[in-house]
């Protein structure tokens, strides 16, 4: 398995909210205590943290499920439950992070060092000390934590570089990296030798500029031929292209055709080919490279891009390249900054919803504002059968029943507890 990764799923879960207790002060000499029960802890959140030492998602291979800590139960003596612990997960800089039920972006951590909480923990439950009222003076219920759902989360790296270099195998886009940076990618004479983005820094005119080198695209690359479909995303956040043919035609390619068939790989993927473009013509030192370059000028003329001779071989024609290259960056937008679709709460179900079913002639009350309803509910104390009741009429549940037709002494089931309707 090759240690680059740039796709993955994951599942997350933000920790649950601790329950609150539902206890009386007890106390020798003191008959009836009043309620003492304290309020559950709160849940820890999924936090997100862009770490730049970090450059492939292949930990997530291993272990793809995440559960931060659940918040404590409270305690008599009006005690509150501990919060839970946040849980940090390290991802590379670049990654956009995506919900795999609605494809919608959560995050784009493009900043080194950013820290973003994606799933907030469930909040605590109130003790019953909290219910206690002039008339009701010994609630013997509480409130359970709020619990929280598994989602599935997509990310995807998107290599951050200002340039990408792009070009078919072996044209020589490794060679030229190692040449104008200090990168030392794996350089060899066939085909694919480059199987993932490498990135090297130059600096020009009091600048750093970062430059990637971009896997070796071939014809059907958008459709998923070679490698080119797996690192196509990485093209997507470059500001410039830098367009590298082997002008030689030392393979028996013809280096018009080649960036023909690249330009037209890039327009099927989203319109990368809008991206603004340097043809760097390499291998200037073999033979046949000075008739194919004046052909190169002559269509490049028509589309409106500078062409560049260079030789990696030999080390020459570099600086004009790389001034020119510097020049256009200080024209151009910045690096692509996806934006956030939803956000962490965006991708919970509401806790106060709840849906209507008929099971035969059940009316079913189904949601999760209904499921932490009744964990709420003593039933066998005749106030916490009242509050559930006012809390009925105050979700808009009994208006709701009543208009899908539920009548005097109509079945209505929530969670496994089942009811006469009353008006």
């Amino acid at each position: 398995m090759s240690n680059f990764v740039d796709q993955v799923k994951i599942t997350v879960k933000a920790g649950n909210g601790g329950n609150g207790s539902a206890s009386f002060h007890r106390e020798k000499y003191v008959m009836n205590g009043g309620p003492d029960g304290g309020d559950g802890g709160k849940g820890g959140n999924i936090v997100f943290f862009a770490d730049e030492n970090s450059h492939t998602l292949l930990d997530f291979r291993y272990k793809s499920k995440y559960t931060a800590e659940n918040g404590a139960d409270g305690s008599s003596n009006n005690c509150s439950g501990k919060n839970g612990e946040d849980l940090v997960i390290k991802v590379p800089v670049g990654t956009v992070i995506r919900d795999d039920d609605t494809g919608k972006i959560l995050a784009d951590m493009d900043q080194p060092g950013e820290s973003r909480i994606l799933l907030k923990g469930g909040k605590g439950g109130w003790g019953n000390r909290h219910f206690a009222t002039p008339t009701r003076q010994a609630p013997n219920f509480a409130k359970p934590g709020i619990k929280t759902q598994v989602r599935t989360l997509r990310m995807e790296l998107k290599t951050i570089a200002d340039v990408g270099l792009i070009g078919y195998p072996n044209v020589g886009k490794s060679s030229i990296l190692s040449v104008v940076t200090s990168a030392r990618p794996k350089v060899g004479n066939y085909h694919f030798t480059t199987l993932t983005p490498n990135l090297g820094i130059v600096r020009r005119f009091g600048k750093d500029i970062v430059l990637a080198d971009i896997p070796g695209l071939i014809e059907g690359a958008a459709d998923g031929a070679g490698l080119g479909h797996d690192f196509l995303r990485h093209i997507e956040r470059t500001r410039l292209l830098l367009h590298v043919v082997d002008i030689s035609g030392s393979e028996g390619r013809d280096p018009l055709d080649d960036l023909d068939q690249i330009n037209t790989e890039l327009d099927h993927y989203g319109n990368l080919s809008e991206l603004p473009q340097i043809i760097v013509c390499n291998k200037t030192d073999l033979p046949g490279a000075e008739e194919n370059l004046k052909r190169m000028r002559a269509l490049a003329g028509g589309m409106g891009c500078k062409v560049f001779a260079v030789s990696a071989a030999t080390h020459q024609g570099f600086d004009a390249l790389l001034d020119e290259t510097a020049r256009m960056l200080e024209t151009l937008p910045p690096i692509l900054h996806y934006q956030e679709e939803a956000d962490g709460d965006e991708i919970s179900v509401g806790q106060d919803s709840f849906e209507i079913v008929m099971d035969g002639p059940v009316f079913e009350v189904t949601g999760l504002g209904m499921e932490r309803l009744i964990e709420s509910v003593n039933f066998n104390d005749q106030e916490s059968l009242n509050w559930f009741h006012r809390m009925l009429r105050k979700m808009g549940v009994i208006d709701a029943l009543r208009a899908e037709g539920a009548g005097e002494g109509a079945t209505v089931r929530i969670a496994d507890m089942e009811f006469d309707f009353i008006e």
